[in-house]
């Protein structure tokens, strides 16, 4: 898998490719998937080479177009090439693929390698001018914000059309004359798309969550007597699984249940959360904790559930990013306050067997 995911071209490289030096880089693609493909699709989610999964920047053709065929504009991402060219599937086509450092289009926009001087210097380079005869781009909505479509008219002659946010429906706005109804400039975050992002979270962060939960089982035995080790076998490996699995089903819960979660607030969904699985948790296993200690175990999870779900801000329809600053300001410090409250009482409980 790794050979596939660290491949910097399409899956079957055009033989005939030419140089920038001749032209810019013109490569050839199809429409459809390999197995490779799949796989490096499955490994990005799960972080698996995700910064090497990508194409060579340049011009590519998809079947056999013409000088009148259309020309889109995507990111070198490999899995935003990928989910273009299955979706121009029977279509023939021009791909302009910028060098967006193997960046998805959204998010190069915002950090200007989606833009216009990387558009303009691709339309240069690849002499598009001379092979086709219109002057019109297709460039995905999702990449408006890093584009300036006047500046590319005035430097290149090609106008911009802004087609629809999904790949999918990029075949009917070319049937539809590029033509987009509402419902293709609309962004919709199903509970699947939000929840695809969930596996890459988890894996970024799932070695922080066993160190976290050996530390609780640790901590768990404290104060240390000559019968630690059974203390940790009977009590400390319980702790762990039961965190690791709580903060594993966090990551995954969050992102799903986003827009039934109380308040717009992420910091607060993630806090109410973790309260409730926290709750859950111990109902199910029903260790016999003392309060001092559910106390720091509800703190615990609801400060950890809340800073994770921040991580999600991207994926609705009603966060900017003022307003994600702004929360991150104000919840981080709480955040943190409630980690050390719920750590030293955690430490306490094991002084204090009574509360």
């Amino acid at each position: 898998m790794n050979n596939a995911l660290q491949a910097n071209t399409c899956s079957q490289p055009d033989p005939g490719a030419v140089s920038v030096a001749s032209g810019g880089y013109l490569g050839h693609t199809d429409s459809a998937w390999t197995l490779a493909d799949h796989l490096g699709a499955i490994g990005v989610r799960l972080s698996i080479g995700r910064m090497l999964y990508r194409v060579t920047p340049g011009l590519y053709t998809l079947g056999t177009p013409g000088p009148d065929a259309p020309v889109l504009v995507t990111a070198n991402y490999k899995l935003s090439f990928d989910q273009l060219r299955r979706a121009l599937a029977g279509i023939n086509a021009w791909i302009l693929v910028l060098d967006t450092k193997g960046i998805n289009v959204w998010c190069a926009a915002g950090k200007g390698t989606f833009g216009t001087d990387e558009l303009v210097g691709k339309i240069n380079e690849c002499r598009l001018h001379e092979r086709v005869t219109h002057r019109r781009l297709i460039l995905p909505q999702l990449g408006a914000p890093g584009v300036a479509a006047h500046e590319v008219r005035k430097q290149t002659g090609f106008a911009v059309v802004y087609g629809p946010v999904y790949a999918a429906d990029i075949t009917a706005f070319l049937q539809a004359d590029l033509q987009a109804t509402p419902a293709m400039r609309r962004i919709c975050f199903s509970w699947h798309e939000r929840l695809a992002v969930a596996p890459l979270e988890l894996v970024l962060y799932f070695k922080q969550l066993l160190l976290l939960g050996l530390a609780l089982a640790l901590l768990s035995c404290v104060p240390i007597a000559g019968h630690f080790w059974s203390a940790f076998e009977h009590r400390g490996i319980l702790v762990f699984l039961l965190f690791v699995l709580t903060g594993a089903l966090a990551s995954l819960l969050g992102p799903l249940l986003l827009p039934w979660l109380p308040t717009r607030a992420f910091s607060i969904k993630g806090a109410c959360l973790g309260v409730a699985l926290a709750v859950l948790g111990l109902w199910l296993v029903g260790p016999a904790w003392s309060v001092l200690r559910t106390a720091a175990w509800i703190l615990l999870l609801a400060a950890g559930a809340s800073h994770l779900l921040l991580k999600f801000t991207g994926s609705t329809t009603f966060t900017s990013p003022s307003g994600v600053r702004r929360e991150v300001r104000v919840a981080l410090p709480v955040q943190i306050a409630m980690g050390l409250v719920g750590l030293t009482a955690w430490t306490a409980a094991g002084f204090l067997p009574t509360w």
